[in-house]
C-alpha cells in the first residue's frame, strides 16, 4: 500500500505568503538574506525586524519620490548642480540657492524669474520642482499658454471646475513662459482665477520674459485684472532677475 507524501509547507514560504499579502515587497525579497546575515553577525530580534522596516520605508520613499516627479509633468529634469552661474551677467546666486531650502514652499509663497531668453529660467524653476518633489510636496509643472488651453477646453466641456484643480491642489504650481505669447481676455482671467484660489494657500514658480511694468501688455492691457494679479503674486515674494545672453547661442557667439 503506496502512501503519498504531503507536503508541509516550510515557515519561509508562510512568511513569504504573507508578506506578499500584506504588500511588503522589500521584505519579501530580502528577509531571507538578512535572517542569514543576522545569524552571521549574532544581531538582535529587534536589530533584524529594524534593518527589514527601514528597507521597506526606504523603497516606498523612492517609489513615492518616482510618482511624485512623473506627475509633475516635468519636460526634462533638470538640478541645481547642473546650473552654471558663470554665464549670466546678472543673477543673485546666494538668492537662487536660499529658494532650495524650499521654505518658500513651506510658507506658501512665491518665487519669480524674470529674463530674457536662454537665461536659465526653466532649468532653475524645474530644479526647484525636482527638490520639491525629493522633499515630499506635490507639484505641478505647465507652460503658461499649455494652461490656459486646458482650461478653456475643459470650460467648453463642462468640467472646468475639476480641471482647475489640477493647478491648485498641489503645494508648488510652476507657471513657465509666462508673456512669451499673448493672452486673450478669457485666459487671462483663468490664470487670475488660478494665482487667486492658490493665493496663501500654495506656491507659485514663475517665469517671464517681461518686468512687471510690462505685465498689462501681457494680460489684454486689463491693468485693473494686472494690479489684481500682481497684488496676489508679490505679496509673498522672492523675485529673481537674470540679466546676459542666451545659454543655448553661446557656441554661436563669437568671442
Amino acid at each position: 500500500m503506496s502512501r503519498r507524501k504531503t507536503c508541509v509547507p516550510s515557515p519561509d514560504d508562510h512568511l513569504g505568503r504573507q508578506l506578499q499579502l500584506l504588500k511588503l515587497p522589500y521584505m519579501l525579497e530580502h528577509f531571507e538574506e538578512l535572517a542569514g546575515q543576522a545569524g552571521v553577525q549574532q544581531w538582535s530580534h529587534v536589530e533584524f525586524l529594524a534593518r527589514l522596516i527601514e528597507g521597506e520605508a526606504a523603497l516606498r520613499q523612492d517609489r513615492s519620490r518616482q510618482r511624485r516627479i512623473k506627475q509633475a509633468h516635468f519636460p526634462v529634469l533638470k538640478t541645481l548642480e547642473q546650473f552654471d552661474f558663470t554665464w549670466p551677467t546678472k543673477i543673485n546666486r546666494l538668492a537662487v540657492q536660499n529658494l532650495f531650502r524650499l521654505k518658500f514652499i513651506e510658507d506658501k509663497a512665491n518665487a519669480i524669474l524674470i529674463g530674457g531668453v536662454g537665461l536659465g529660467k526653466t532649468h532653475i524653476a524645474i530644479a526647484l520642482g525636482w527638490a520639491a518633489c525629493q522633499a515630499g510636496p506635490r507639484v505641478r509643472f505647465a507652460t503658461a499658454i499649455d494652461i490656459i488651453n486646458g482650461l478653456l477646453a475643459a470650460q467648453n466641456a463642462g468640467r472646468l471646475v475639476k480641471e482647475l484643480k489640477r493647478y491648485t491642489r498641489p503645494e508648488l504650481l510652476i507657471i513657465d513662459e509666462l508673456g512669451y505669447l499673448p493672452i486673450d481676455k478669457r485666459g487671462a482671467d483663468l490664470i487670475f482665477q488660478i494665482i487667486s484660489q492658490r493665493y496663501e494657500r500654495g506656491s507659485i514658480v514663475l517665469t517671464t520674459n517681461k518686468a512687471y511694468k510690462h505685465w498689462p501688455s501681457m494680460f489684454n492691457n486689463d491693468s485693473t485684472l494686472t494690479s489684481a494679479i500682481l497684488d496676489r503674486v508679490l505679496h509673498h515674494a522672492e523675485t529673481i532677475i537674470i540679466e546676459g545672453k542666451s545659454y543655448r547661442m553661446k557656441d554661436r557667439i563669437e568671442p
